[in-house]
């Protein structure tokens, strides 16, 4: 997802992402070791993706308080 899709989404529906994706990543990461996946670089592209959501959770969350 693209962070200009990101920046539509709710704070709650961040969360949620969020959430799923961590999921996702300790499940790929728990395969990984036991057997190698197909595409590694999976890991890394859930790790970013997380990276982004946390980012445009937290700037949604700045621009709520300052609002207020």
């Amino acid at each position: 997802m693209k962070a200009s899709e990101l920046k539509e989404l709710t704070i709650k529906e961040i969360e949620e992402k969020i959430e799923n994706e961590e999921s996702l990543m300790v499940k790929m990461k728990l395969n990984h070791t036991v057997s190698p996946l197909d595409n590694p670089q999976k890991i890394k592209v859930t790790r970013r993706n997380i990276a982004r959501l946390k980012t445009v959770l937290r700037q949604k969350q700045l621009s709520e308080t300052s609002n207020d």
